[in-house]
């Protein structure tokens, strides 16, 4: 019996999602609310029918025409289908399929069959994820993923927690676990002014990555407002940061600093 998940966007032609020209699957439902989320509309699973904002910041009537359905219950092979309509370009570019999120391990079999025909189809897998899922989902899924996508974002417990809504005791291990496994991972690190672009959370991350000899290669992600803006479009529980984002020549002065180290950094995706 063909699997059923619950996917909020396919996204063809994402270029900051791995390498190449890819496809990039959003399963809905995630363990942290991160304050900047970029998509608050996938956090919660199932479908869900929420309110639009009109542009002068109004909701609209609660009838169709004012509501958006976020979600929808999609089968592995009806996903593969509409990822396999770019081969070519994987093919090309050296590109593949991406499932992201949401956290993709919460629905970990769902998640396991899509890695199990993208494989099939000989696609490079790679897994955006938060890291905050049972490490044994990990070790389950290893070796059907080619690229981790791993995100970290405060080192300290507390400021963690405050910000996201759980520790970082787990994400931790988990990444711990996936260096000692082997050097397919790319670590994320959302640059958000004021509570992860700090001096002190930053030294902290290169003091913890320094020992994790296989994970050399960092993504600087700039804070943006998108979350924010889709926040007040679908009338979400959430209070706006209203944060300045970087300028281009501060993420370069980062980047220089991680490149220093020796890492292998990208400022983007």
């Amino acid at each position: 019996m063909d699997l059923t998940g619950t996917i909020f966007e396919i996204r063809r032609f994402a270029i900051h999602d791995g390498p190449g020209i890819r496809t990039t699957v959003f399963l809905k439902g995630c363990p942290l609310d991160c304050r900047w989320c970029h998509n608050p509309e996938g956090r919660l699973p199932g479908v869900e029918r929420l309110e639009i904002r009109t542009g002068d910041n109004r909701r609209r009537s609660s009838g169709e025409s004012g509501q958006a359905v976020i979600g929808r219950e999609m089968s592995a092979a009806t996903v593969m289908d509409e990822v396999m309509r770019d081969e070519v370009f994987y093919i090309q570019s050296g590109g593949g399929v991406t499932f992201s999120g949401g956290e993709p391990l919460a629905q970990k079999e769902f998640l396991k069959a899509l890695l199990e025909a993208s494989q099939e189809r000989r696609l490079h897998t790679a897994v955006d994820t938060c890291g905050y899922a049972p490490a044994k989902d990990f070790e389950e899924v290893y070796d059907l993923v080619d690229l981790f996508l791993f995100d970290l974002k405060l080192m300290d417990m507390e400021m963690h927690r405050e910000y996201t809504g759980v520790s970082n005791d787990t994400i931790l291990s988990n990444l711990a676990l996936l260096a000692d496994r082997g050097n397919k991972i790319i670590v994320r690190i959302p640059l958000v002014p004021e509570i992860t672009y700090t001096p002190e959370n930053l030294e902290a991350i290169v003091a913890f990555l320094a020992p994790l000899r296989s994970v050399r290669r960092i993504s600087l992600l700039p804070y943006n407002k998108l979350g924010e803006d889709k926040t007040d479009r679908y009338h979400l529980p959430r209070r706006r940061l209203n944060l300045t984002p970087q300028t281009a020549e501060a993420m370069e002065r980062k980047a220089a600093m991680f490149r220093s180290l020796g890492y292998d950094v990208h400022v983007g995706g």
